[in-house]
């Protein structure tokens, strides 16, 4: 049996990007060029943005290697519309796209960057464990601001891309827009991810995942945007993962992985981000983590449930 080459999620993605651009009008987001060339897509600094816009998104930030639905639901009281994101390919998906592991700055402009582009520039030490390097012509990077990001941001992604700036795409969704609460919502199956490698458990053990949460009420400040995103994940979230290994392993994994594990669990995200004075790294990063876990062992059929939602916290987050 022939293995099966390793995907380009810059080669997948594009297509989705192609598909989001000649859209623009009816999501409800706007595309412009850049003075240095590159193409800025703005879902939600000037432009109204929609729930579509940042599913659509999401999608595209897990490198075409993922699918985001939203559906409704009644399994929360007062959150009715439920953000879902698949991977049969969740490693690659979420660690070597999805993640917002690229640090961008310039003067007063910082903004994590997220999507394809992560795995050409291979700018953090992740892609050294993944052994994952992409390549292109073409690239696209998701930042979560409400700033379009200046002439010198764009041309040191163009530096470390090797691609030039007029084939470089942009996508901006800061959090106090719909589309950009929805793609980081979309993150719950990414965030387990991110905690699973923290935890040291080998990556080539996971086979596939699920992840879903309730999408927070949009709030017009960037703290309590930003706070109710996390909140959704960290109380409301669920991963359904898929491992090969033992089953020790995968309980240890089951009872390590929930939000509820961290020190810092109990409250509201955004009151935890003021009390260390906006600094994340005070907080303690297995914080970080859907509210429950299913562990599925299909080495043995055996599979692990850890973990809580709270509905009552994701209320006081959600300012019911």
């Amino acid at each position: 049996m022939q293995h099966s080459p390793t995907p380009s999620v810059n080669l997948l993605s594009q297509p989705l990007l192609e598909a989001l651009i000649a859209d623009a009008q009816t999501l409800k987001i706007a595309v412009m060029q850049h003075a240095t060339g590159a193409t800025i897509i703005d879902a939600g600094i000037q432009a109204q943005g929609s729930l579509e816009a940042g599913r659509r998104i999401a999608e595209i930030c897990m490198g075409g290697l993922g699918k985001v639905m939203l559906k409704q639901s009644n399994a929360f009281a007062t959150a009715h519309t439920i953000i879902s994101a698949h991977s049969a390919n969740p490693v690659l998906a979420c660690l070597g796209s999805q993640y917002a592991g690229w640090q961008l700055s310039f003067e007063k402009f910082f903004s994590l960057g997220s999507g394809p582009a992560r795995a050409i520039a291979q700018r953090e030490d992740l892609f050294n464990e993944l052994a994952y390097k992409d390549s292109a012509e073409k690239t696209v990077l998701i930042l979560e601001t409400d700033t379009i990001p200046p002439a010198e941001i764009i041309a040191k992604v163009a530096h470390d891309t090797h691609i030039k700036p007029e084939n470089l795409t942009f996508i901006l969704t800061p959090t106090t827009n719909i589309a950009g609460a929805a793609q980081v919502v979309a993150r719950c199956l990414e965030v387990a991810l991110h905690k699973m490698h923290t935890l040291h458990f080998p990556l080539n053990y996971i086979v596939e995942g699920l992840g879903s949460a309730p999408m927070p009420p949009v709030a017009s400040d960037f703290l309590t945007a930003m706070g109710r995103s996390n909140d959704a994940i960290l109380f409301g979230g669920f991963v359904q993962l898929t491992v090969n290994c033992s089953d020790a392993e995968a309980e240890k994994l089951a009872h390590a992985l929930p939000s509820n594990t961290s020190s810092d669990y109990g409250r509201p995200f955004a009151e935890i981000f003021k009390a260390v004075n906006m600094d994340f790294y005070q907080i303690d990063p297995l914080l970080f983590s859907p509210a429950m876990v299913n562990i599925n062992n299909v080495a043995t059929g055996n599979h692990f449930v850890a973990g809580m939602i709270n509905e009552d916290l994701l209320n006081v987050s959600f300012g019911v």
